[in-house]
């Protein structure tokens, strides 16, 4: 079957939810990836969008996180507020995507600025909700695109807190609840984080850890039980394309 890398991105995200049953929904790739795990590995997701949606049931994909179809038939509809205090900071989701603009080796995300703050080569929107879910969520999926600039030895900005240094229990001694960064959801692969730092588990089609090495700004961990990827199925495929 033909497929692009975007899909693959997108199967490969929404299969890592089944079993989770409360998920924060990001925009763009991440929202695509939880309805198809909702219609397909997960359908007891509940989906949970910032703008204060709890439980959605989204007659067709949403355009954005104040679609007014996430309305339509949701569990519960709240202030913004209420959705952090009371489900994030109190620990009742599950599961959260992020994505960023660049990514270290420790799960640390970046999508403040590109360059010096003061005098930025581009300024990126920045944190929105991303920093309060990195620190809340009990465990966090990030998709994003794999390349050199993205994957580097060190930010420009931390927005996000990943596992911070890499150090166990670096995360609980500063005070974060969430467990932090999981996997880490390529166009071209899968890391995962083991002492907390990321680790390639898994390759998609085609694809050589050497290959991946190239896209990455450190010498990248390699785990020695490396996984191939399955494609996408039909199934999967006509749901993204016909129905989203």
């Amino acid at each position: 079957m033909n497929y692009t890398p975007s899909e693959m991105m997108i199967v490969t995200a929404a299969r890592t939810l089944a079993g989770e049953r409360v998920v924060f929904v990001g925009v763009g790739m991440p929202n695509i990836a939880c309805n198809l795990a909702k219609r397909t590995v997960a359908p007891n997701l509940e989906l949970v969008y910032e703008s204060g949606v709890f439980g959605a049931n989204p007659a067709r994909l949403p355009l954005s996180i104040g679609d007014p179809t996430l309305v339509s038939g949701a569990t519960s509809v709240v202030g913004m507020t209420d959705l952090f205090m009371n489900y994030l900071q109190g620990g009742r989701i599950e599961a959260a995507f992020l994505g960023a603009a660049q990514i270290d080796r420790y799960g640390n995300l970046n999508s403040t600025v590109i360059g010096a703050y003061n005098s930025p080569k581009v300024r990126l929107p920045g944190s929105g909700g991303a920093c309060e879910i990195a620190i809340h969520a009990q465990k966090v999926y990030i998709i994003i695109p794999l390349s050199k600039r993205t994957f580097v030895e060190k930010l420009d900005f931390k927005t996000s807190p990943g596992h911070l240094s890499g150090l166990v229990g670096a995360r609980a001694k500063a005070g974060m609840p969430g467990l932090g960064p999981r996997l880490v959801i390529t166009n071209k692969a899968v890391f995962d984080f083991r002492d907390g730092e990321m680790n390639l588990v898994q390759l998609y089609p085609g694809f050589t850890p050497e290959e991946i090495q190239t896209e990455v700004g450190w010498p990248l961990k390699i785990a020695a039980d490396v996984g191939a990827a399955l494609p996408p199925t039909e199934q999967e495929l006509r749901i993204i394309r016909e129905e989203f």
